[in-house]
């Protein structure tokens, strides 16, 4: 699933190409991309003659500021935008096409077809539900180290899954959980509520690290994702532990084991990321 650096590289790359072009018919082969209560020919309707002004980035969401509409999508497990001449054939798994003026095609194509569209007025986008639940951006300026430990103390869930809840931090996904604890040597299976004040600095610090690293580096291509210009991502040759099972770890050259922690799969260091539970006297 692309998270939150992919999703900032495709939304770099779309304001790159497409702002400030008209969208001049839509093309929806796949109805049920398109979220009530609009139906797929409401949402064609109401998009003709549209200028996209520019798109920004909640979390995982995309949000294309349009004149009348703020239209959110959501890239899921494998969704991507392409750009297209409009003579271009439509390639396999194409749902999606807005025409532009300007001769060329926004094409969303979506091998599990899990993505959505939602449409919202554009006074009202920060109105939007799954939005209005997602928690701060993993950067300085608005991920709190305060917040964060109040978060953690409240919980005694595994802090892998502490951190993949979107209301704690928005756009932390199963690759850079992963790396950020491994960057803080904590174990993914550490209820939240154990974790100490310097071990919750460390991983407070190297989410918003990795983060911002991968966005550098462009994202991460583990599978199928490619960026709006068809390029893949290089932060995959930087990870430690995630997809490295029984590849020696970076640090100790211990092998990298993996587990199930709340029904995800976990990478991680057994001898760097120790965690000792006291209640069940023995090693995770």
């Amino acid at each position: 699933m692309p998270e939150l650096p992919e999703v900032e590289v495709v939304r770099r790359g779309l304001n790159q190409t497409i702002s400030k072009t008209v969208i001049t018919d839509v093309d929806v082969f796949w109805n049920r991309m398109i979220t009530p209560p609009f139906s797929s020919e409401k949402f064609k309707e109401v998009l003709i003659g549209e200028q996209i002004h520019t798109v920004e980035r909640r979390g995982k969401y995309l949000i294309f500021l349009l004149d009348h509409w703020a239209m959110i999508s959501h890239l899921r497990m494998e969704g991507k935008f392409e750009v297209s001449k409009a003579d271009e054939p439509l390639k396999k798994h194409t749902h999606v096409v807005f025409h532009l003026n300007d001769n060329r095609q926004l094409r969303y194509l979506d091998v599990r077809k899990f993505g959505r569209f939602a449409l919202v007025p554009i006074d009202k986008q920060d109105e939007y539900g799954p939005i209005q639940k997602l928690g701060p951006e993993p950067t300085p300026e608005t991920f709190k180290i305060l917040d964060f430990q109040n978060r953690l103390s409240k919980t005694s869930r595994a802090i892998k899954t502490v951190i993949l809840d979107q209301q704690v931090v928005a756009g932390v996904g199963n690759i850079y959980a992963d790396e950020s604890l491994f960057e803080a040597k904590i174990n993914p299976q550490k209820p939240a509520n154990k974790l100490n004040e310097e071990e919750t600095k460390h991983l407070h610090e190297a989410i918003i690290d990795v983060i911002g690293r991968a966005v550098q580096a462009g994202g991460s291509t583990i599978r199928s994702y490619k960026n709006t210009f068809g390029e893949e991502g290089h932060f995959q040759v930087l990870l430690n532990v995630y997809g490295k099972k029984n590849e020696a770890c970076p640090r100790c050259g211990t092998p990298i084991e993996k587990i199930k922690v709340g029904q995800r799969g976990t990478h991680f260091c057994p001898n760097c990321q120790i965690y000792i539970d006291d209640d069940k006297k023995g090693a995770l």
